[in-house]
């Protein structure tokens, strides 16, 4: 089984909402990494990506912060507008249409939300 490593508490994220998180990402040879995320959570469910638009490779949140529609469905860059389905990723609205955000492997453990499949650095 893969290395779980504990983001937050679940309740820190709330319904409907997007949250931004810089982890630090270690590679093989020694490097590590800033490495942006984003989670959101529609109901119980939690859904991360790499916060990075395929659009220009650049975070999708913004100083006004990324944005899902009112119900929870669709995440929107705050910079170029392009949408994306919340459950897949899929860009279906914008300059990156046809593209997805990068998907990460979550796991909820006794109230922590989780990150699996990569390996961070111990800072």
């Amino acid at each position: 089984m893969d290395d779980l490593f504990v983001i937050c508490r679940t309740s820190h994220i709330e319904d409907g909402q997007a949250h931004g998180f810089v982890l630090m990402r270690a590679y093989d040879n020694g490097d590590s990494k800033a490495w942006p995320i984003l989670i959101t959570r529609k109901g119980n469910n939690f859904y991360g990506f790499e916060n990075s638009c395929p659009h220009e490779n650049m975070r999708l949140d913004t100083q006004q912060g990324v944005f899902l529609d009112e119900d929870g469905n669709f995440l929107t860059c705050g910079r170029h507008r392009a949408q994306f389905d919340i459950d897949t990723g899929h860009c279906f609205i914008g300059p990156c249409q046809g593209a997805k955000l990068t998907p990460l492997s979550l796991v909820v453990d006794d109230g922590d939300l989780c990150i699996t499949g990569v390996m961070l650095a111990d800072e």
